[in-house]
């Protein structure tokens, strides 16, 4: 039997994916360009947005450089500390290092140059790695997934920071939350994140899931499609309706649905909905109660003026929960998001004070 080509285990790149490959040449021609405008990007999204995927995607295109070495870290522990692990780990790198007189023996790193005094500090040892790269014509590539504003990881972005001005060839992709990139880019050392560009993952297009399907399937155009507008481009539930059609024999029909919506419920929207603060759920209730989607309903319903629900939808908007793309209204980008917050929001109707 075929191995299922979808997946819903979240960061495995599925065997059947969507490319978003707008962003990703943005990323690749950017960062490959001789004198390149930026060294980081931030990419974000909600839970199952397929940050990870995406960024998996487009580390692959520079791994088939030569001129490009790309690092994998994780965001906890001493990230400077394993930059430096992975980059003395490589043979090729480690042969230059030496040639170089960089003495990296105080960090177990293997890397003793007789005569030569050890360097004490990490972020020397690796702006003098980064040195060495850059004469041979190479670029560093960093990538790292799901940062959050943690101690390591603002001593690792202030070195980076340091790197940049430098003028050191080192490139950095990042992955994370809308509220913990925002925690992180909200440290005062660390205003220099603010400048960096976001890439916002938002919904595939309901056309390319349509095509997906009915290439996988061999479902015909108006089958394909309704399975495609069930998933409202939300990543994890176009890889979940594929997974639930595969094991159904490749047959879709409205029994699969109940599954579906336990999917998405168990992997994502518990999590997701749990992370919201009683204001933010206070909302969505609002908005999962107005089918209209018109803001002047939801204000009503909530007892809200203009103002006050102003920040929240804002809030809900870059959260990645919301689209205010038609003026005047609000939808959810979650499919049966709706019918979840309804069943889950235990609260009353009473609108929060203006200070909240």
């Amino acid at each position: 039997m075929a191995k299922n080509p979808y997946s819903i285990l979240f960061g495995k790149e599925p065997l059947e994916n969507i490319s978003r490959a707008s962003q990703a040449t943005e990323i690749i021609e950017n960062f490959t360009e001789d004198q390149p405008t930026q060294q980081i990007y931030m990419i974000t999204g909600i839970r199952g947005s397929g940050k990870t995927v995406f960024m998996t995607e487009v580390t692959r295109r520079f791994k088939k450089s030569d001129e490009w070495i790309t690092v994998e870290l994780s965001s906890d522990g001493d990230i400077l500390e394993k930059l430096g692990a992975a980059l003395a780990s490589e043979d090729k790198l480690a042969r230059i290092f030496q040639q170089a007189n960089i003495n990296l023996s105080l960090f177990g790193f293997g890397l003793e140059v007789n005569g030569i005094a050890p360097i004490a500090s990490i972020e020397i040892a690796v702006a003098k790695m980064l040195e060495s790269i850059k004469k041979h014509g190479k670029r560093v590539l960093i990538t790292i997934d799901e940062v959050m504003s943690t101690p390591e990881m603002k001593t690792f972005s202030s070195a980076f920071q340091l790197y940049v001005r430098q003028d050191l060839p080192v490139y950095l992709l990042m992955t994370g939350l809308y509220e913990n990139i925002e925690e992180l880019q909200n440290e005062k050392n660390l205003t220099f994140l603010y400048r960096a560009p976001k890439i916002y993952l938002k919904p595939l297009n309901i056309q390319s899931i349509a095509e997906n399907y009915r290439k996988v399937f061999g479902a015909d155009r108006n089958l394909s499609m309704h399975m495609a507008k069930l998933t409202k481009g939300y990543p994890f539930a176009f890889q979940a309706l594929g997974y639930l059609t595969w094991e159904n024999g490749g047959r879709f029909d409205e029994t699969i649905k109940p599954a579906l919506r336990q999917f998405l419920e168990d992997y994502a929207y518990d999590i997701i909905w749990n992370r919201l603060s009683d204001k933010d759920k206070y909302v969505t209730y609002g908005i999962a109660r107005t089918e209209s989607g018109k803001i002047l309903d939801i204000r009503r319903i909530l007892g809200l003026e203009t103002n006050q629900f102003n920040p929240y939808r804002k809030r809900l908007i870059r959260k990645g929960i919301i689209t205010g793309d038609e003026w005047g209204y609000v939808k959810f980008t979650l499919p049966m998001f709706d019918e979840f917050v309804l069943f889950n929001y235990d609260g009353e109707l009473i609108p929060p004070s203006a200070d909240e």
